[in-house]
């Protein structure tokens, strides 16, 4: 039988919070550690974040990335990266942005 769109992502937004709260059981700190997430560009907190090949993904993206690949919408890693690019530009100016407002006060 196979599962519904539905079904799958409300599977494997489980399955990535768990992650997550598995990853802050292990170490507390990764909660409040953060880094700059390969496919959508936006700081967030290293727990449930992982590492697919190259590139480290937070726990939205990881979300993305399994729901893509259980619906066959994504074969590689590189696909999510490639389709998200427009997001991380977006986070990239908004970056540049906030920094020239800190630098003009």
């Amino acid at each position: 039988m196979t599962k519904s769109k539905e079904e799958v992502v409300q599977e494997m937004q489980l399955v990535v919070e768990q992650m997550r709260l598995d990853d802050i059981e292990e170490n507390p700190d990764c909660e409040f550690e953060y880094f700059t997430c390969n496919a959508c560009g936006d700081t967030k907190p290293l727990a449930g974040s992982v590492q697919y090949g190259p590139y480290r993904l937070c726990n939205d993206c990881v979300l993305f990335a399994e729901v893509g690949f259980e619906l066959g919408q994504i074969k590689t890693i590189d696909d999510l990266v490639d389709a998200m690019e427009d997001k991380r530009l977006e986070a990239d100016c908004e970056f540049l942005k906030n920094e020239e407002k800190k630098l003009q006060n």
